[in-house]
């Protein structure tokens, strides 16, 4: 049978725009081409051009013509180049592109249940305040909105100053997390931090964002001791919904699987020491006897006195 909408998104899942043959299909924004040869043709379809965002003119002989003026409101403010100007066109593309990037949310991961660490982790105090609440200020400058990702009984505990996101997929553990900040907001891409990590930076979150590949599902670090990627301080891009619910109907719940076998972007991170996280009681104590978690402590002190 015929192909329709819900099999053409997971189609051009991966695809950052699509361009379509305006003589035989409608789309959501026009590129026009104004030559002379074509003219007729174009004043039959006048009723496609909803949303011109770039004139392409033959040559340096070639006007706009006059029919366009009369029908496109805001003709004159509409971008022009030449066919020619192959450089001008790419611009167009690639400035269109950025336009058009997903805003940036912020998810801490805080709905774990801290087994090994005998506490929750996301109420650990490493910076004089509960850890989830410490990345979530971190994470407040960088991001459009911050919200802490959590369990339904946790939703009381949750400072009411604090943006709370349940889980709506459970029993998934941060994947599940990963894929209710999706459901809540498709069209978000996602900067995953998880609450394990007390030497987590400003500059290493900055890095990463200045880092951000919108072309592929996901940017983030690689992990120094292993060389995997680490998927708990990962942008998760919004195409990367659809590629962890396909992951998940094939049985996998796993983050760093889909980071691996997926297309996603890793790199090294500029502070490794940064990614370091604390999940046992024993990675708590020797946390507290790290010179660099006692120097952090020290600039954080120093910036409450300020």
């Amino acid at each position: 049978g015929e192909i329709g909408p819900f099999q053409f998104r997971a189609l051009f899942n991966d695809l950052d725009f699509v361009l379509v043959n305006g003589n035989h299909h409608e789309a959501a924004a026009q590129i026009v081409m104004i030559d002379p040869d074509k003219k007729d043709s174009l004043h039959r379809k006048l009723n496609r051009l909803t949303n011109v965002k770039l004139l392409i003119l033959k040559d340096e002989t070639v006007t706009p013509f006059d029919f366009l003026k009369e029908s496109i409101s805001d003709l004159d403010t509409v971008p022009r180049v030449y066919l020619q100007d192959i450089d001008g066109i790419v611009s167009f593309f690639e400035k269109e592109m950025a336009l058009n990037t997903a805003m940036l949310n912020g998810l801490v991961l805080a709905g774990g249940q801290s087994q090994r660490m005998g506490q929750d982790k996301g109420l650990i105090e490493w910076h004089g305040i509960p850890q989830r609440e410490h990345l979530a200020n971190l994470l407040g400058p960088l991001c459009e909105s911050v919200f802490i990702s959590c369990r339904e009984d946790q939703l009381a505990g949750i400072h009411e100053n604090l943006q709370a996101l349940p889980d709506t997929f459970s029993g998934l553990g941060p994947f599940g997390a990963i894929l209710s900040a999706f459901r809540a907001y498709p069209d978000r891409a996602w900067l995953v931090v998880a609450c394990d990590l007390p030497l987590l930076d400003r500059p290493s979150l900055e890095y990463l964002i200045q880092s951000r590949c919108v072309k592929k599902i996901a940017t983030a670090y690689r992990v120094v001791d292993d060389a995997f990627p680490e998927p708990l301080i990962t942008i998760w891009e919004p195409k990367a919904y659809a590629v962890m619910l396909s992951f998940l109907a094939q049985g996998y719940s796993c983050p760093r699987k889909v980071l691996i076998n997926a297309n996603a972007e890793v790199i090294t991170a500029p502070n490794p020491e940064a990614l370091q996280n604390v999940n046992s009681r024993e990675d708590f104590e020797k946390m507290l006897a790290n010179p660099a978690f006692s120097s952090q402590l020290a600039v954080d002190q120093s910036k409450h006195e300020l």
